[in-house]
């Protein structure tokens, strides 16, 4: 493998940090987590500022690049190192639309997926995790946003086995660390009543890439 060993700065509770993690994975990269005290703030320190300007995790090392912005960091690990390996292409960059059908979807996830599905995964797990408690009126909200958001990706799912096409990309990568979570709630029951998205959760969750990340994240709260 071209290169040294890839640091990532975060926490593995991080849903963010998680789906960079499955990206590298995915390409085999030799990679090590540095734990941030985020209790303490420590993302808001001035040497993680150096990092990410924004005070958000993950950054990323990489000999002497340094990124933010988990959707950035996730498409470079995947141009870098699926090339180095002359491995699965999970941007399908060798193929303009196949690669555009990836931006679609991860665009979506971005601008759909993501701003439903996390305030119930902030509800229902991050709060729990540091002793909060949840605001239900928040979670109704958003678990009625998520169900819509599915509808479209159910149908979306029935003519393909993934959100692009015939091959698991960043499309569906990026969905990883949300769902993960929102499975482990009583709202896995948005998913659950998708047949297309519950099997696609499926084929997602048996990647050895994802067995490994999941093993690294917090299993109670």
């Amino acid at each position: 493998m071209a290169g040294g060993v890839v640091k990532v700065y975060g926490a593995t509770a991080s849903p963010f940090v998680a789906t960079v993690l499955v990206c590298l994975e995915e390409v085999g990269a030799a990679y090590e987590v540095v734990p941030l005290d985020m209790a303490a703030c420590e993302q808001k320190a001035p040497h993680h500022l150096a990092r990410n300007p924004f005070g958000k995790i993950p950054a990323l090392e990489d000999g002497d690049l340094t990124l933010f912005e988990s959707r950035a960091i996730s498409r470079y690990v995947l141009r870098k190192y699926s090339n180095a390996a002359g491995g699965a292409d999970l941007l399908r960059e060798g193929n303009l639309e196949e690669a555009a059908m990836v931006d679609a979807w991860v665009e979506a996830e971005a601008h759909q997926y993501q701003p439903a599905i996390s305030h119930i995964v902030r509800q229902c797990v991050i709060l729990p995790m540091i002793g909060g408690a949840r605001d239900q009126r928040v979670v109704d909200e958003h678990a009625t946003k998520l169900r819509e958001v599915l509808r479209v990706y159910d149908a979306r799912l029935g003519e393909r086995a993934y959100l692009a096409g015939e091959f698991v990309s960043l499309a569906d990568l990026a969905h990883f660390g949300f769902t993960h979570y929102l499975m482990r709630t009583e709202y896995a029951a948005l998913v659950e009543e998708r047949p297309n998205v519950r099997a696609w959760w499926g084929r997602l969750s048996a990647r050895p890439a994802v067995k490994k990340v999941v093993a690294l994240m917090p299993t109670d709260w």
